[in-house]
């Protein structure tokens, strides 16, 4: 994002909606992230980030300095780690699963929602022809986008990540603990892996199937967003 602005590739409108989509992600978006963590453990039966005061929409709880300038300069980000002891779930591999994919489900459901908000305000900016509605368009388009970002990054199964959570807990039980033991192996290289994985066509390539998804699950404001309603 920061290097789009530095070569001058937007308008002045489109950089400041542009900094609010990021900031709104960053702190309201991020913090849901990490309470949603939080908040599953809890009903699972682990209470250690509730008794460390992670299950909060605060941002100053969550933020990462490093995830943080991650998101400003990719766009996909992480907040610090929500501390769970696997120990205290009552089923300790539905715990560890469900309690890591509560994270990027938040990001799906909030980028559901924000292609909803896209199509109302192109429905909208097609019948009033009011310019704000157009840059409310650009924001939610944005804000979508954002949200598939780092629900897709999250769930690269590489630790530190969400996704190396979600996949020891679906995978056959020795197969996890095969898992289990490459991963802690070669941890030394994982963060250079991340890093590469960062870059590759891959995420792009799921990230767009990602919008393709949401686009095909508000269908039912096709009509209204192409000025055919009613």
């Amino acid at each position: 994002m920061l290097m789009t602005l530095i070569n001058g590739k937007l308008s002045t409108e489109q950089i400041i909606i542009s900094m609010f989509a990021y900031l709104m992600v960053l702190f309201l978006i991020q913090p849901l992230h990490e309470c949603a963590h939080a908040l599953v453990a809890h009903l699972m039966g682990d209470d250690t980030a509730k008794e460390e005061g992670r299950m909060t929409v605060n941002p100053i709880k969550h933020l990462d300095p490093a995830g943080t300038v991650a998101m400003l300069i990719f766009g996909f980000g992480w907040g610090k780690p929500v501390p769970i002891d696997p120990q205290r779930f009552r089923n300790f591999r539905a715990g560890v699963g469900l309690s890591a994919f509560a994270g990027p489900l938040s990001n799906f459901i909030a980028a559901f929602f924000g292609m909803v908000g896209a199509k109302l305000s192109q429905g909208t900016e097609l019948s009033t022809n009011d310019k704000f509605y157009g840059y409310l368009l650009i924001f939610f388009i944005l804000f979508t986008q954002l949200n598939i970002g780092l629900c897709v990054f999250n769930l690269i199964p590489v630790s530190p990540l969400d996704g190396d959570k979600v996949l020891f807990s679906i995978l056959p039980k020795k197969a996890s603990m095969k898992y289990i033991e490459l991963t802690r192996r070669y941890s030394q290289f994982m963060p250079m892996l991340l890093f590469a994985l960062m870059f590759t066509p891959a995420l792009d390539f799921v990230r767009e199937k990602a919008f393709d998804l949401l686009d095909t699950m508000t269908f039912f404001l096709d009509s209204y967003a192409m000025g055919t309603a009613g």
